[in-house]
């Protein structure tokens, strides 16, 4: 994530300011596109990051964020799940909107999104001038904490964690709320509707499949 040390016009930063910050998962690929496009925009154009290491192979196996200031994308992160605990990575926001409180609506619903999910510990990589940013995130440089070089910047290990909260998904959870979609799961969705479909029209021997 870039230090958004760059200058900014004063008048549209105050109008950014007071624009409606959201953040949802992406779940189609007009949302991939989005993600993309301010990967490409920050890592690429900013920090010089070559194609093939911003673009690394993990992004089909992720769940991303998409940070919202009124109807533009501005931001986004990455989080990929493994035993124990998940990893927050790729947090991107576009230079004119570093001003506005978007980073901090992302790594909330982030945080909030993985401990619904069961994972309690979060890792991530913060580069090494911005670790007091993610220390504002309640992130913290464990004990064993390491350092790591890659695309040109020094990166240090910093974890954040917190204890499962009551509505997680767990094996007990409403088996609907299983297969919502993803960071949506207090809402019916439309395979509830499903559940309820007149299945007489349908013929006789259709495929048998498991959800």
């Amino acid at each position: 994530m870039p230090d958004g040390q760059l200058p900014f016009d004063a008048s549209a930063n105050q109008k950014k300011k007071t624009a409606e910050l959201r953040v949802e998962p992406a779940r189609t690929m007009e949302d991939m596109m989005k993600v993309t496009a301010i990967r490409a925009a920050v890592y690429m154009s900013d920090q010089h990051c070559p194609y093939d290491e911003e673009f690394d192979g993990n992004d089909f196996c992720a769940t991303h964020l998409i940070g919202y200031v009124g109807r533009e994308p501005v931001a986004c992160a990455r989080v990929r799940y493994f035993g124990g605990f998940a990893k927050l990575e790729r947090v991107a926001v576009r230079s004119d909107y570093r001003k506005t409180k978007i980073a901090f609506a992302l790594i909330k619903y982030a945080r909030e999104h993985c401990l619904r999910k069961g994972f309690t510990k979060i890792m991530g990589h913060a580069r090494d001038e911005l670790i007091p940013l993610w220390r504002m995130f309640g992130f913290k440089i464990p004990e064993n904490g390491r350092t790591l070089v890659f695309s040109d910047y020094s990166y240090t290990e910093m974890v954040w964690e917190k204890d499962l909260p009551q509505n997680a998904i767990t094996l007990t959870s409403d088996p609907y709320q299983v297969i919502r979609p993803e960071g949506d799961w207090d809402r019916p969705g439309i395979l509830e509707e499903s559940a309820v479909r007149d299945l007489s029209d349908y013929p006789e021997g259709f495929a048998i499949a498991a959800e």
